[in-house]
């Protein structure tokens, strides 16, 4: 089943434009009995790296529901690679569950409990990437730096 055009994971930036530098910051297997001590690691390389106040708090929340997700629906298990890429934050989820539609990235209603972290990640980050493979998912979120 082969595709035309790029692998998803070449970062196309155009004619004329540099390659970015890309500085590893977190990399990091994670367990729902390690999540929370994996979101404070976040929270300390996203304040190393310059982003601070509400957006470095929203994106670090993007990032747990992106883990909470992998945990939940990816097998219980997860992988998480933090990056620097030239003035942008970029942090990788990867699991090995079946995935999610990326159409259902709405928002669920009412008072129903869940339902809200990958709305919640695409509002609190640039941008959110799903992107599915044969053995699980990788969500990626973005968001640049000051």
């Amino acid at each position: 089943m082969g595709g035309f055009g790029p692998p998803a994971e070449i970062n196309w930036t155009g004619a004329g434009h540099a390659r970015r530098e890309s500085t590893s910051l977190l990399s990091r297997d994670f367990t729902a009995t390690t999540i929370t001590e994996l979101r404070h690691a976040v929270a300390a390389h996203v304040e190393a790296a310059g982003l601070t106040g509400e957006p470095a708090a929203g994106f670090v929340l993007a990032v747990h529901e992106l883990a909470t997700n992998a945990v939940r629906h990816g097998g219980g298990a997860g992988h998480l690679h933090l990056q620097r890429q030239g003035d942008e934050l970029r942090c990788d989820v990867v699991d090995h569950g079946p995935g999610t539609d990326p159409t259902a990235i709405r928002r669920a209603g009412g008072t129903e409990a869940g339902g809200r972290g990958l709305w919640l990640a695409d509002h609190l980050a640039d941008s959110l990437i799903l992107r599915r493979r044969p053995d699980g998912l990788t969500a990626t979120v973005t968001i640049a730096l000051p």
